[in-house]
């Protein structure tokens, strides 16, 4: 499965709720807690969580769990 904001370099509206929420956590959180906090589908934030992935805005430092990088915290402003 594919999505067109996926493979884009700018920030679209999604990602940049789904980097708030992953920032406002105080650990770790999983995509059920994201699907939580934005009110949107988990098939939605797994696409955008890879994206963001890929752009280096968020890591996996455990297994199905996700944080904010510096260099996402920076895209927030």
């Amino acid at each position: 499965m594919s999505c067109s904001s996926c493979t884009t370099t700018k920030l679209s509206d999604t990602q940049q709720h789904i980097l708030r929420a992953i920032a406002d956590s105080p650990e770790a959180c999983g995509s059920k807690e994201v699907a939580a906090a934005t009110g949107l589908a988990a098939k939605q934030i797994s696409c955008q969580i890879t994206a963001l992935k890929n752009k280096g805005y968020v890591s996996s430092p455990v297994r199905c769990k996700y944080a904010i990088t510096a260099q996402g915290k920076e895209a927030l402003g």
